[in-house]
């Protein structure tokens, strides 16, 4: 992962938490120790956010043994992260890109099948960055039930939308 990303997210707020679509299980912040080492899994860009996606080891072993295209559920203990930024127009390169500009959000997914039975086996939580004070704050205007309600669609690929992009 970029030194770039790492700088941008390498803060962790302990006790940071929110609930899952139950309303009683919750994902913390911390849960995700280390993350900004994980592997990138793909990227993603709408009109005004950039975005990487990223997996611990258990997840990225999935996905190199053919999860989920495969059909198999991905194992017990998989975590992925979705980190957003605002998008600005590169002023350095020689020709039009769009690069990171502002580090705005983390979309976290945890994999625990008995916390998370009522959705899928998957927690979900999100959290805003704030510059001014370098830290993440549990995002209170988020549903609690967002992750799920938007992930059952890719119900048939244990809820991710984001395969492993080949390199």
């Amino acid at each position: 992962m970029s030194k770039f990303v790492r700088k941008s997210v390498a803060k962790e707020q302990k006790g940071d938490k929110v609930g899952t679509h139950t309303g009683v299980q919750r994902i913390a912040f911390s849960d995700f120790r280390g993350y900004e080492d994980w592997a990138d899994v793909s990227s993603a860009r709408t009109t005004e956010i950039l975005k990487v996606i990223v997996a611990n080891p258990t997840m990225i072993k999935a996905y190199k043994a053919g999860i989920p295209v495969n059909g198999q559920p991905f194992p017990e203990g998989s975590m992925i992260a979705k980190l957003q930024w605002t998008q600005k127009k590169s002023t350095e390169a020689p020709f039009a890109v769009d690069v990171p500009n502002v580090f705005s959000q983390v979309f976290l997914m945890e994999k625990d099948s008995k916390r998370f039975a009522k959705s899928g086996g998957w927690g979900y939580a999100v959290f805003n960055y704030d510059a001014t004070s370098d830290k993440f704050t549990a995002d209170a205007k988020s549903p609690s039930d967002c992750g799920f309600a938007c992930h059952t669609p890719v119900k048939a690929k244990d809820y991710i939308f984001h395969p492993y992009q080949k390199r």
